[in-house]
């Protein structure tokens, strides 16, 4: 029987967590982390989709009124199986069948946020429906099936579905082992719980130790707002890290591109494994001048790289040495499929963004499957952990010794607890309020 959507909730949810300054960097100072988070209500009163998007405060209104507009047009009054039968085609019909939307893109901005809110509700509810995770979901599905929930539209140049086809299917052979080995070892992650350029440089030692101590091998250090401060800071994690564990800087767009040139220059002396968004998260060029000018350290960007054209174009510069897909600000999980295989013919590791609201449970999702269904490796493949506002999500987040394990509650991992939509709601929840 047919799965009908009769109707879409949103809610503006906020955290107040510029108070203590979590979530600081150079570019961002006081972001009060956001979600726009929509509930899909069916005819079935025990089946509901579950999605959000992410953004840092003022503007999560504007995403809530852009997901009412596109659900009208496009969501409301569909079947889930009218849908999914061509995913692909849908998708491509949410982003431009409306050309008076599409124009407030197109495929970029507010538009494409509320679109990765519809679309992952969508494979939240698609997940459910099958008593399955959206990574069980997507591991389970033929070759075919995957390469039908992807739009091609601008990207057949350097990905065919021919060619989709051929990387999926060339590792399908060892899917069951390396799901089996996700449940027993984990997927590894790193932490940027210590890195925060707000906290004080006392605070960042100690949280810093307390990572050692909990088994990471990678932390992340935000840099960019003074370069003094910058190597102090560095000198202090490699003092509480050593020299076999892995630090990477984040300088969240800060600089031009011959500031992160003669910036990086002095900060190799702490060997990073690689500077996040160096320059302009737009600047594809300048990104390939800054990798060609600093060496062996990498160039790690994605997070604001708004479509799969842009990655397109990432991947054919040689820009790009780690690829950090942004699950909420690519158009959902159907775009997000596109740029891994993307990633997997050009030889560039997934290691998604999960720095915000709900970015961790999409992204562990994203790196499973990748594992298990299409690059089989785990070479340089981390998924970035923060430890805050996990607490309001119904199902944890499983970490040891610095592994992620599998979600193993069906959908995509976002649903939020009652509580905290009452709490949270902006302008009038209880902590907004006070």
């Amino acid at each position: 029987m047919a799965i009908a959507i009769k109707d879409i909730s949103v809610k503006d949810i906020r955290f107040p967590t510029s108070r203590n300054l979590d979530g600081s960097d150079a570019m961002n100072a006081i972001s009060d982390y956001s979600a726009t988070y929509v509930t899909l209500i069916t005819d079935r009163e025990d089946l509901k989709g579950y999605g959000l998007t992410f953004t840092i405060g003022r503007g999560n209104d504007l995403c809530v009124s852009a997901v009412k507009s596109l659900a009208e047009l496009f969501v409301i009054g569909r079947t889930l199986e009218e849908i999914t039968a061509n995913f692909g085609q849908f998708w491509h019909e949410l982003v431009s069948g409306d050309c008076q939307l599409r124009w407030v893109g197109p495929e970029k901005g507010v538009i494409h946020l509320a679109t990765a809110a519809i679309i992952n509700a969508l494979w939240d509810l698609w997940a459910r429906s099958e008593n399955k995770t959206v990574w069980k979901l997507l591991v389970d599905m033929k070759p075919e099936e995957v390469v039908k929930c992807i739009d091609f539209t601008y990207i057949t140049d350097v990905l065919t579905p021919e060619e989709a086809l051929t990387l999926l299917r060339r590792v399908e052979s060892g899917k069951a082992q390396r799901e089996q080995e996700m449940f027993e070892y984990g997927f590894p992650g790193y932490t940027t719980a210590a890195g925060w350029l707000g906290y004080s440089e006392e605070k960042m030692r100690q949280l810093a130790r307390q990572a050692v101590a909990d088994g990471w091998t990678h932390l992340k250090q935000k840099v960019g707002a003074d370069l003094e401060q910058d190597m102090r800071r560095a000198a202090i994690l490699r003092e509480e890290l050593g020299w076999d564990r892995k630090l990477m800087m984040d300088a969240n767009q800060i600089w031009g591109v011959d500031q992160a040139i003669a910036a990086m220059r002095k900060l190799a002396q702490f060997d990073p494994l690689w500077i996040e968004e160096p320059t302009s998260p737009d600047d594809i060029l300048g990104h390939a001048a800054i990798k060609a000018r600093i060496g062996d350290i990498g160039i790690a960007t994605g997070e604001h790289a708004h479509n799969r054209v842009m990655f397109k174009q990432f991947f054919q510069a040689g820009a790009m040495d780690f690829c950090q897909l942004d699950p909420a600000r690519l158009g959902g999980l159907n775009e997000v499929l596109a740029v891994v295989l993307m990633a997997a013919k050009f030889g560039v590791p997934v290691c998604p963004h999960g720095g915000g609201v709900g970015l961790c449970q999409y992204s562990l999702n994203i790196v499973l499957f990748d594992y298990i269904a299409v690059s089989a490796s785990l070479e340089n493949r981390v998924l970035e952990y923060v430890d805050h506002l996990h607490e309001n999500f119904e199902e944890p987040l499983v970490i040891k010794r610095g592994r992620y394990y599998p979600l193993q509650q069906p959908g995509y991992g976002v649903k939020m607890k009652a509580q905290t939509l009452l709490d949270y709601s902006w302008p009038d929840g209880r902590e907004w309020l006070n």
